[in-house]
């Protein structure tokens, strides 16, 4: 897959995000010369207070209701200025027929609208568009946000961590970037290495570690904008200038949030789906799923 996207492929449900991901398929398809599909999934329930007088009658009727809502979607693709080379209406799992269709289509980009939970404690997403994130096989953009303001990126905040899922969507957001002229901001975050930390010396007083503790944290820091600006200079020549670089030590999910809400511009947030794997942070589960979970903004997650 190229990192320009040809071919774009749309989820919709009729929901607010949905919205805000039409627009996003608009403007990117748009800019891009992509091809744009778009898909919607449905399926009847497996329970429902209502009786069809027919075995049949049920099943019409939600197919009715979902075509209904996907020439909904196409018209409002269409005020938007955006092409739509087809639409596609499946019945299945939503996840599922998406992945199934993007695989089909040979997608280089999936774009799904999701209900964002706005803090990264959060435990249980259990939507369609963070099963479709992570079971995909291609970059997967989930939209979500408040306002008009939520979508076009005005800056993008990449999650480095020299793993192939963080190249790729490294290089699937700097495409972007170009296309809208954003900004670009390589992050990264590490730790000490335990042994430093966990053994002090014999004797050692409490402030003596301390002070050890903080210069670790500080050689570390260096050790890890140094890379960062490396990464820089081999993204300098796609992007035609140079991404700014921030450096941390600690949790590389609550740090990459931290940034992202450091100004109200629009951004968007690109990580790998297996990256950022500090043997500390896989503990407390995959930092990009926290990312994703905890974030207001757009996220790109490539696998």
């Amino acid at each position: 897959m190229s990192d320009i996207p040809t071919k774009i492929l749309l989820a919709t449900d009729g929901s607010p995000d949905a919205v805000l991901a039409s627009r996003a398929a608009a403007e990117l398809s748009n800019r891009s010369g992509s091809e744009l599909h778009v898909v919607h999934a449905w399926q009847a329930p497996t329970h429902s207070t209502y009786e069809p007088t027919s075995k049949v009658e049920y099943p019409l009727l939600q197919k009715l209701l979902a075509q209904e809502l996907l020439e909904e979607q196409l018209e409002r693709l269409e005020a938007l200025g955006a092409t739509v080379t087809r639409a596609h209406l499946r019945r299945g799992g939503p996840a599922e027929e998406i992945i199934d269709l993007s695989e089909k289509l040979e997608a280089d980009l999936l774009i799904v609208g999701s209900q964002g939970l706005g803090t990264i404690t959060s435990l249980v997403l259990g939507s369609v568009s963070e099963k479709v994130a992570y079971l995909a096989s291609r970059p997967t953009l989930v939209v979500r946000g408040q306002g008009a303001g939520a979508w076009l990126p005005r800056r993008v905040l990449i999650g480095d961590d020299s793993s192939e899922g963080a190249r790729r969507a490294a290089g699937a957001a700097v495409n972007i970037a170009k296309l809208f002229e954003a900004q670009v901001v390589l992050v990264r975050t590490g730790y000490p290495e335990p042994q430093l930390t966990l053994h002090a010396q014999a004797g050692q007083s409490l402030r003596a570690q301390r002070e050890r503790e903080v210069l670790e944290r500080m050689h570390e820091k260096k050790r890890i904008k140094k890379a960062l600006e490396k990464r820089a200079d081999e993204l300098e020549g796609s992007l035609g200038r140079r991404p700014a670089v921030r450096a941390a030590v600690g949790d590389a999910a609550t740090f990459i949030l931290e940034v992202a809400a450091e100004v109200e511009e629009a951004t968007l947030i690109a990580v790998g789906s297996r990256g950022l794997g500090t043997v500390k942070s896989i503990m407390l589960g995959s930092v990009s799923r926290k990312v994703l979970r905890g974030a207001s903004a757009p996220v790109l997650i490539a696998p």
